[in-house]
């Protein structure tokens, strides 16, 4: 199991509803949550064979930053 932790630029609840829709879509088995009260509006992805490329370019083109964390 890989965890990764992006920096993302998501404002809204609503937001985070619909990108954990579209990831988990394509990805049924990771889990997914976003924390907007963390100043780098945190999004966390556990799964496995988990590719954080996958995750960003997924992000990216819904149209919104997301950069993974170290």
């Amino acid at each position: 199991m890989v965890v990764e932790v992006f920096k993302t630029n998501v404002k809204k609840e609503a937001e985070t509803n619909y990108i954990i829709a579209v990831i988990l879509n394509q990805f049924p088995d990771y889990k997914i949550n976003f924390d907007l009260e963390d100043c780098d509006k945190i999004l966390r992805v556990e799964g496995v064979g988990l590719e954080p490329e996958n995750i960003i370019d997924h992000i990216n083109c819904l149209g919104y930053t997301c950069v993974k964390l170290e």
